[in-house]
């Protein structure tokens, strides 16, 4: 017998024990294909599938060369490093400036923003509602028709707070008189960078949400002139708060660091506490600045965004890096940076937030995704740390279950993880951190942010929270650019 002869006879015996019996499909592609099986009987598994990008062969091919082709491995040799230098920087708390004296590029006639550039004509409600708040607040104007007109005038310039190494919460208005953190890096080889925020109001209606009532300006009169100078004494004499280390803790006491900052907020009042008592002779006035911060769940929340910005300062500026260093909002666009392109806004529509509403109002009354908090995703807490705040689902919904979902799910589009941040319920595992441009599209897998929602009209205020995804825009945007910043990088063909 041939050797051909022996090896036909083989295959159909193969064959034939493959046919006998029920058989059995897994199927990923088009679910169309699956019936031509189903119909002969077969039991047929679906498995969810879905090319690269969406499908879409331009990108896709994109993604090919940013992926595998022949400059991948310097792109993950310069993610690598990025990724080195978030982890190493070491911010601190090392004081609290007005931001017209402190904040680089700071103007008498400069109102800083939340998320990528926008004009006054495209500013949502909210927005809206922050600026005019700011006008009545800095005396520019002595009402909400006068400061409409003043903001529509171009009397005002607006920019975004990213531009000037600052991050501001929802609308993250910042005007000339109002006190800021002020944060340092102490590690790393960006040591010395410096950003900052505002101190945060608590929540309700504030102007972050674009409330502008008496209440919310007489707030805003006594942060700075109560608030702020009292805590600026008690940080001078207790010293620089390593920031990173109290968040660490935070974490491991139920906080993930946007929408959860009690243990935050708690850890810090006891670094200050002793400081402000001693540095304050006015005993009242001492006791209204503790009552102010024990009574605000969220005040850590204004450190806690300054600490992810300086983290992700940090990694900026590595050439062929794909690591996402800005994600921000303004109500109205969404943008990105990446590292290897500072600066540079890539941008889709702001979305709806899914969420849990505040007795009285609905979607129908929310404004789209807004503020720069989303920082904190950016740099591997918040949404990213779920998983460490299983009471967050409270808050913004969903189950204990979801929240440890949300991290394991991060884990597909992140370099790496930081494990100075670790989550007990996941065996003391690191949060996913430094988001990847690429394995975005690769995976088809979108950030996941939770947020809160402001009304939709100036001058309500915040009206619930939610969890909400970036638009696909911006990292379609930015995918192109990188692919065509790693081209124009790349050495030329040899002759």
């Amino acid at each position: 017998m041939s050797t051909s002869t022996v090896s036909t006879n083989t295959l159909n015996a193969s064959t034939s024990v493959l046919l006998d019996g029920r058989l059995e499909v897994v199927h990923a592609g088009i679910d169309a294909v699956a019936e031509a099986p189903r119909s002969t009987g077969a039991t047929v598994t679906l498995v969810d599938f879905e090319p690269p990008s969406g499908g879409d062969p331009r990108r896709m091919t994109l993604l090919s060369e940013v992926l595998s082709g022949p400059m991948a491995p310097e792109i993950d040799a310069a993610n690598a490093r990025a990724l080195a230098r978030l982890l190493a920087s070491r911010p601190h708390l090392v004081g609290i400036g007005i931001a017209r004296d402190v904040i680089p590029g700071m103007a008498e006639d400069l109102f800083l923003h939340a998320g990528p550039p926008v004009t006054w004509e495209r500013m949502c409600g909210p927005m809206r509602g922050a600026v005019i708040g700011g006008l009545l607040h800095e005396g520019r104007a002595k009402s909400v028709e006068e400061a409409t007109t003043l903001a529509a005038s171009g009397a005002v310039r607006f920019d975004p707070c990213h531009h000037h190494d600052a991050v501001g919460p929802m609308a993250g208005l910042v005007t000339p008189s109002m006190p800021v953190f002020i944060v340092e890096d102490r590690g790393g080889e960006r040591a010395g960078t410096r950003t900052f925020c505002t101190l945060n109001e608590g929540l309700g209606k504030v102007l972050r949400y674009g409330a502008f009532s008496e209440e919310v300006l007489a707030r805003l009169e006594f942060m700075r002139d109560t608030l702020a100078p009292v805590l600026s004494a008690a940080l001078a004499l207790r010293g620089p708060i390593d920031l990173k280390h109290l968040m660490a803790q935070a974490l491991q006491m139920g906080d993930e660091g946007h929408n959860r900052n009690r243990a935050g907020t708690s850890l810090l009042f006891r670094e200050l506490a002793p400081a402000i008592v001693r540095a304050t002779e006015d005993r009242e006035r001492a006791a209204r600045v503790l009552e102010f911060v024990n009574g605000n769940d969220h005040f850590y929340l204004n450190l806690s965004m300054p600490m992810g910005k300086c983290m992700l300062k940090a990694a900026e500026g590595e050439s062929l890096s794909s690591l996402v260093t800005v994600m921000a909002r303004n109500g109205t666009d969404f943008g990105i940076q990446v590292a290897s392109m500072p600066g540079r806004w890539f941008t889709g529509p702001a979305l709806q937030v899914r969420g849990l509403y505040f007795p009285g109002f609905t979607e129908a009354d929310a404004n789209p995704d807004i503020g720069d908090s989303a920082i904190t995703e950016t740099a591997g807490f918040g949404g990213f740390a779920m998983g460490a705040a299983p009471a967050i689902v409270q808050f913004v919904g969903g189950s204990a279950e979801d929240a440890l979902a949300a991290t394991r799910a991060m884990r597909r589009i992140t370099l790496g993880a930081n494990s100075g941040f670790a989550i007990p319920a996941l065996g003391f595992a690191g949060t996913p951190t430094g988001i990847d441009l690429r394995l975005v599209e690769e995976r088809n897998l979108l950030p996941q942010i939770n947020t809160g929602i402001a009304h939709r009209d100036p001058g309500v205020g915040q009206v619930g929270a939610g969890l909400v995804n970036p638009p696909w825009e911006a990292f379609h945007a930015a995918l192109e650019a990188l692919a065509e910043h790693v081209r124009a990088a790349a050495p030329p063909p040899r002759a």
